[in-house]
């Protein structure tokens, strides 16, 4: 079964870690030997910056191990070999005389520390400049790309190391040197401005993910109507039907009315006034009188003879 990145994180922070120790200690070492046998006289102040630029690497270096799993595999000795040239410099312009700093202008102890800040600003630049172009290269890898990327890579390390020296170990440099730091930072902008617009341009596109489909907009329920299925309920005042209407074939006061009324249900006038002369109905009438004692008689119709009493 392979291992994933992360498993490999631990492994390899050990190892930075340990890089880290091996530093840290050669540059105590080195800063013993200047102690014992530097020849100028201002030893305890330097030993004093000394202790506190290997504080804060350590302290560095401690927050380089907590943020180790979460960043690339390939971050983690990055970053820690820059804090490392980081470390070696500042032990450098910490225990090089002030001499070869001073110009002529007494100030330099204050050039030294401004120095150690661009170092500083450097190293961090450039890592981050291979943080960026590596992550652009991931979007479209080809032999191409890779191949540019990694000639990128030495292109920007040589212009950090070109930069860098004359800061730690100031000096009167040919003209050659600064048209060669000028050229490598030329080639390496076009590089890294080229990784961008490679993947730009060739890299595959990636279909857009489909937006959210939102729920489907619920009918709305038709409008209420009379029992005749036809004409709509008149509507309140606040909107909502008249169910009083539908009940009662009366609007409410006050309701809005869409279309004609209903007509209200007209009983049958003969059927009415049957009923008004006989009450009970046909089937009353056709009751056998006979034999049956309070029973309802039929007057018999009109020039027929009366039965005898």
């Amino acid at each position: 079964m392979s291992s994933s990145p992360k498993s490999d994180i631990p492994k390899l922070l050990k190892g930075v870690m340990w890089v880290a120790i091996v530093a840290l200690i050669a540059g105590a070492f080195i800063c013993v030997y200047w102690v014992l046998f530097t020849p100028s006289g201002d030893v305890i102040p330097k030993a004093f910056l000394t202790i506190l630029l290997l504080a804060g690497f350590a302290g560095v270096a401690l927050g380089d191990s907590y943020l180790a799993p979460n960043r690339p595999a390939w971050l983690i000795p990055a970053s820690m070999a820059a804090w490392i040239l980081i470390l070696l410099a500042g032990i450098f312009l910490i225990w090089v005389p002030n001499e070869a700093f001073d110009f002529d202008y007494g100030f330099g102890g204050a050039y030294k520390f401004w120095n150690f800040i661009l170092v500083v600003v450097y190293v961090q630049l450039a890592l981050l400049h291979q943080r960026l172009i590596w992550r652009a290269h991931a979007r479209y890898v080809t032999t191409f790309t890779r191949s540019l990327v990694l000639v990128t890579t030495g292109l920007v390390l040589a212009l950090l190391v070109t930069a860098l020296i004359p800061l730690v170990y100031p000096h009167d440099y040919p003209p050659l040197y600064g048209r060669v730091m000028v050229a490598l930072a030329i080639l390496a902008a076009v590089g890294t401005a080229l990784v961008p617009l490679v993947t730009a341009m060739f890299a595959p596109r990636t279909p857009r993910a489909a937006a959210a489909s939102r729920p489907a907009a619920q009918a709305a329920l038709p409008w209420p109507t009379y029992g005749d299925g036809v004409t709509p309920l008149p509507m309140l005042p606040n909107g909502q039907p008249d169910f009083e209407a539908q009940r009662t074939g009366v609007p409410s006061p006050g309701s809005r009315s869409f279309g004609p009324q209903p007509a209200a249900h007209q009983p049958d006038p003969a059927f009415t006034r049957q009923q008004h002369l006989d009450p009970f109905g046909a089937a009353g009438s056709a009751q056998p009188t006979s034999g049956i004692p309070g029973s309802l008689s039929q007057d018999p119709p009109a020039g027929a003879p009366h039965p005898p009493l």
